[in-house]
């Protein structure tokens, strides 16, 4: 809790990339007379680039998410575990899944994307979606456990032929036959085009080498129907046999986006301009998957997420002092590197691609050093209660209404 009278209150809905660098830069360098709040629906929030590594066995579930319970402590944040529901903006209060409203005076959206299951009949009910990332940990985890008993065939299926669906469909390859040791092994990718289709034609050639290889079954250019109890049909009627489906497609927006009036893209994800705020409302920002930032529509893909972090802090520093929030222009061309489960890892840029054990051990080495940001506590201590007089830029008409009114803001039993 801040020192002095309290002026403003930032919530921040979703515990993404972006939002705990804010978490830690307001940590390590905080704004008097301001209150940072985080509503989490879920408190270990995974790393999206440390998943894959994960599934194949290269890491401890520990080492791939962030306690944000602990990262709130460390930083002097409020911390709600509830799920957002929707958005009361005449009053601009925060709706939650059987908890109270919350009360912001900015407020930033990081709540990511789900797959699309609709769009494929039978999925919800038949298939497991890769995100929301944070349920997938415990999922796979219980999955191993059943697999470990497996005899006889094992038929696993993964739809979706980009960078998440082939790096899942290695991980699970290399980790069932560590655990399934009985069992028969057949793991499937198909995808409704290429491959890596967005990726360099280099990565697509290296990337198809590594499943002839590895024996796993590559299925291009053949969408999928529908699914059912143990099979997966496609576009041209074959059918595959399947013991476990996984779902890595195209990404989807939350449903409440749609109720909150505020402007969305053709998607439905929230359309913000390139200082990361709404189009339509300056009092809320958006970032990563959930948000489209429409004057540089980029892939909904992690590595823009970790670079909005930095831009998105500064932004809501300058909008808590009245001053303009300064435009983010994302890179337009980007390393990608796409694990292969076994220690290996492919990594392309533009038009070049790069195959081997050293491309993993960098990747390993940039995922590390940046989860330690946020799960190691700082060199130094955080100056959560720095007992220093309230900003002066602060003190604006609406602070003195505020003061006035109310002193100490209230956020409701949920906050408790």
């Amino acid at each position: 809790m801040p020192a002095g009278p309290l002026l403003k209150d930032v919530v921040l809905v979703g515990g993404g990339h972006s939002h705990v660098h804010v978490l830690k830069s307001f940590g390590m360098k905080p704004m008097p007379g301001v209150r940072l709040t985080l509503i989490g629906r879920d408190i270990e929030t995974p790393y999206s680039g440390m998943i894959p590594g994960f599934v194949a066995g290269h890491y401890t579930f520990d080492e791939c998410h962030i306690d944000l319970a602990r990262l709130a402590a460390w930083t002097g944040v409020r911390l709600i575990h509830a799920e957002a529901t929707g958005l009361d903006r005449d009053n601009r209060r925060v709706l939650l899944k059987d908890r109270p409203p919350v009360s912001y005076d900015l407020l930033s959206i990081d709540v990511g994307s789900a797959p699309n299951l609709d769009t494929i009949p039978g999925a919800a009910q038949w298939a497991t979606p890769v995100k929301p990332i944070a349920e997938l940990g415990r999922r796979w985890l219980a999955f191993l456990e059943r697999m470990k008993s497996w005899l006889g065939p094992l038929r696993i299926v993964v739809i979706g032929g980009g960078a998440g669906g082939v790096e899942l469909a290695l991980a699970i390859d290399h980790r069932l036959r560590q655990v399934a040791k009985a069992a028969e092994l057949q793991v499937t990718l198909a995808t409704k085009g290429e491959i890596l289709a967005s990726q360099a034609q280099a990565a697509r050639q290296k990337m198809r080498a590594v499943f002839q290889r590895r024996g796993l079954r590559l299925v291009e250019n053949r969408a999928t129907r529908r699914l059912s109890r143990g099979s997966v049909e496609l576009d041209d009627g074959a059918w595959l046999e399947a013991d476990a489906v996984f779902v890595v497609t195209e990404a989807s927006a939350a449903a409440w986006f749609a109720t909150t009036g505020l402007p969305l893209d053709e998607r439905g994800f929230l359309a913000v301009d390139d200082t990361l705020r709404s189009t339509a409302d300056p009092s809320i920002f958006a970032v990563g998957d959930c948000a489209t930032v429409l004057a540089h529509r980029r892939p909904k893909a992690g590595v823009f997420a970790v670079r909005q972090g930095p831009p998105l802090a500064d932004n809501l520093r300058r909008a808590l002092v009245g001053q303009p929030p300064r435009p983010f222009v994302p890179q337009g061309r980007y390393l990608s590197i796409v694990g292969t489960g076994d220690g290996d890892a492919v990594a392309t840029r533009g038009g070049w691609a790069v195959e081997g054990k050293w491309v993993w051990r960098w990747k390993d080495h940039i995922d590390r050093k940046w989860m330690r940001m946020y799960r190691e506590p700082p060199a130094r201590p955080m100056a959560m209660n720095a007992a220093t007089p309230p900003d002066p830029a602060l003190a604006d008409a609406e602070a003195r209404r505020l003061l006035a009114d109310i002193g100490m803001r209230c956020g409701g039993c949920g906050a408790k």
